[in-house]
């Protein structure tokens, strides 16, 4: 879709507005009508609530997709149902899905116990070795990548993949919550088709669950049709939320990323921790890459603490600013665990061989000044330090 507007910040509050008109809210008003007025000629499109394309829908739906530099882009209940509705948009009983090992566990169960009961296979590579295209099949109809990944924060250089994919004829499929719009667009790269799960970032303040897909007029025709069979429809008032949060996503993004910038610098400073995962440091595996293609390096960071899961335990209950929460993306610094969350269906040798040892922390930094957030993990820290002390002068 066009956009008179270049900033970024601009089109967020004002991309698929409606023309204005003498008496009009300068708001967008919640419709929350199931059902609307048709044509009894039969001329034009069913306006219904479960089609998606009532008025809080097709607003945000086409500001999301200026955002995105898609044709198109359609709203659905959760980031998950977005996946779904992707994947199964795209394929049949008897394709095979090529997906990046540095994934999102949900999207793993997803591909593991779901698809595979519907006669799709998946082969689980690693996009950072040249040898991943050895895994493409003649009946490979989607590649699928994560990036930033969650919750390593692996960062693709996706143009060389989606070409590959592109000339083997598979779709490039891409979760790219943890960049958001502001910070990556991941069909500028290559990319066939972009999933947001608009919890996080877009919607920004943890009171709403939805999810995204933008792309070409041709794909999100497709998910589009089938979404309307499906029903995994966003009910209206959680349209109205998401777009009140989409206006402010570029000013909230300013400070995710300057908070992360400086919590992953101090971080890595400190003893007790063992290694950083973030980006926007040097020591970051795909900090080269990071820098060409990102435009921010997000508010996402993971801190693997030298003292194992018991230094992490005693850490997390320390934290006095910081919520013990999962999600991520909100105006809230957000703590969680992956090994009792998003990767608790993986072994820890499993976790451990991606990067996610026990003792793995993962940070959502809000919008609070990063002085403030500091001064909460350095007193976790020292806490967590001296209950360590205390049990070495105990068994001493």
């Amino acid at each position: 879709m066009q956009s008179p507007y270049n900033g970024t910040s601009t089109r967020a509050i004002h991309a698929g507005d409606p023309a204005p008109h003498l008496g009009a809210p300068v708001v967008m008003p919640l419709v929350p009508s199931t059902t609307f007025y048709g044509d009894p000629s039969g001329q034009g499109d069913v306006l219904y609530t479960r089609y998606g394309n009532g008025p809080n829908q097709r607003v945000v739906e086409e500001r999301l997709a200026v955002l995105d530099g898609a044709d198109d882009a359609v709203l659905v209940a959760s980031g998950m149902a977005a996946m779904a509705c992707a994947l199964l948009s795209v394929l049949r009983a008897g394709d095979h899905v090529v997906a990046t090992t540095d994934i999102y566990g949900g999207t793993r169960a997803l591909l593991t116990d779901e698809l595979s009961r519907l006669g799709i296979e998946t082969t689980f590579v690693d996009f950072f070795s040249a040898g991943w295209t050895d895994a493409l099949r003649p009946n490979t109809r989607v590649v699928l990548g994560e990036t930033p990944s969650n919750p390593v924060l692996r960062v693709l250089d996706l143009r060389p993949i989606a070409d590959a994919a592109h000339a083997h004829g598979a779709a490039v499929i891409v979760d790219a919550t943890f960049g958001s719009p502001v910070n990556y667009r991941a069909l500028e790269h290559g990319a066939d088709i972009v999933m947001h799960s608009a919890t996080k970032y877009l919607g920004g303040h943890s009171d709403v669950t939805a999810g995204v897909l933008c792309g070409s007029s041709a794909y999100i025709a497709e998910v589009r049709k089938r979404a309307r069979i499906w029903g995994p429809v966003l009910d209206p008032h959680g349209v109205w939320l998401l777009e009140r949060g989409i206006k402010t996503l570029a000013l909230r993004m300013e400070r995710h990323n300057r908070n992360g910038l400086e919590v992953a610098r101090w971080a890595e400073s400190r003893p007790e921790v063992a290694r950083v995962f973030y980006p926007g440091l040097p020591s970051h595996p795909d900090h080269e890459t990071a820098t060409r293609v990102l435009d921010g390096f997000g508010g996402m960071v993971g801190i693997e603490l030298a003292g194992g899961d018991e230094a992490a335990t005693r850490f997390v209950r320390a934290l006095r600013l910081a919520k013990y929460a999962t999600s991520l993306g909100g105006v809230e610094t957000l703590i969680s665990e992956p090994r009792f969350t998003s990767h608790a269906a993986m072994t820890p040798e499993q976790r451990a061989a991606g990067g996610i040892r026990d003792g793995f922390i993962r940070v959502s930094l809000g919008i609070e000044d990063a002085a403030d957030i500091i001064a909460d993990f350095d007193q976790a820290l020292r806490a967590a330090g001296g209950a360590e002390d205390t049990q070495r002068e105990a068994a001493d």
